[in-house]
């Protein structure tokens, strides 16, 4: 099976952005983990701060993966075309929070991509890329 993991803005700064929300590990040295941990499974990693590659690449994972975890980050509570990119593609995604959305402001407590998703997952750190990954063989 291949599973994208798909970054939004900002995220490529884990380790050093706010390490009291998002730890102190980037996420390169997390995904050599993840790689390691699901070493049955195929992951690709992307990353991007602008919303149109986000989009492009959501819609070329059709051919090629049978999952997407995605954390759009801030594109979460503003991106009507990133929502509606997962509902057109035919494959599973699952959208993942570091942090707990809902205990921070109020504008991140809505979510315009998660009634698209296979499920949400949030507040349980890096560790809920994992979970979002074992989610696919469930």
């Amino acid at each position: 099976m291949k599973i994208l993991i798909i970054n939004g803005p900002n995220l490529n700064l884990l380790g050093a952005r706010e390490p009291d929300i998002y730890g102190a590990v980037t996420f390169e040295d997390y995904f050599t983990q993840l790689q390691f941990r699901f070493k049955a499974l195929e992951l690709s990693y992307f990353q991007s701060n602008h919303e149109g590659e986000l989009i492009d690449k959501l819609q070329e994972v059709q051919e090629n993966f049978q999952g997407v975890v995605l954390n759009a980050a801030a594109y979460t509570h503003t991106s009507i075309a990133i929502a509606d990119t997962v509902k057109a593609i035919k494959i599973p995604v699952v959208e993942v929070h570091i942090s707990n959305i809902y205990t921070r402001e109020d504008f991140r407590k809505h979510s315009y991509i998660a009634p698209y998703t296979k499920g949400v997952i949030v507040g349980f750190g890096l560790e809920g890329y994992a979970l979002a990954i074992q989610s696919f063989n469930s």
